[in-house]
């Protein structure tokens, strides 16, 4: 069996919540100690939960117009960041390599190896559209980004 690369690794949470206010803390949560370590967060969320979120990371004592300035915090809309990759309805893989793999290679470049965090809900978007199927298909590219790149989804 190969051995794992402790630096190349990726984890994917799924959070169920009751309430927006219980996802919003987990989120700010989940956020925050990556960027007290020094790990960069990328959020693709739609724009109320955008504001919700960055009220959350507020609460965690981030300065979040300073994160935002240095490149620590990127935060992009989930309808405009689907319609980058997607074609006829379904997510393009090249295009979604371009559009996430690059805006995660930005986020860390000059950074080693260190991970990054990100939150999004874009799949939860093509879900609630009535769009399942792609809504699968960009899961399953956002697994194989997974294998090429380092960082933790919620």
């Amino acid at each position: 069996m190969p051995e794992a690369d402790p630096f190349h690794t990726h984890h994917h949470a799924v959070q169920f919540y009751g309430d927006e206010s219980e996802l919003f803390r987990t989120i700010g949560t989940f956020l925050s100690e990556g960027l007290v370590t020094g790990q960069p967060a990328i959020v693709i969320a739609t724009p109320a939960h955008n504001a919700e979120i960055l009220d959350a990371l507020s609460a965690h004592l981030i300065d979040v117009a300073r994160a935002r300035h240095l490149g620590d915090l990127v935060m992009l809309d989930a309808e405009e960041t689907l319609g980058t990759f997607m074609h006829n309805g379904m997510p393009d893989p090249r295009l979604f390599q371009r559009a996430i793999g690059d805006q995660i290679e930005q986020t860390i470049r000059g950074r080693g190896r260190t991970p990054l965090r990100a939150y999004g809900e874009m799949v939860d978007v093509l879900w609630q559209r009535g769009q399942a199927e792609a809504a699968i298909r960009l899961e399953v590219h956002g697994n194989e980004l997974a294998s090429l790149r380092t960082f933790s989804l919620l």
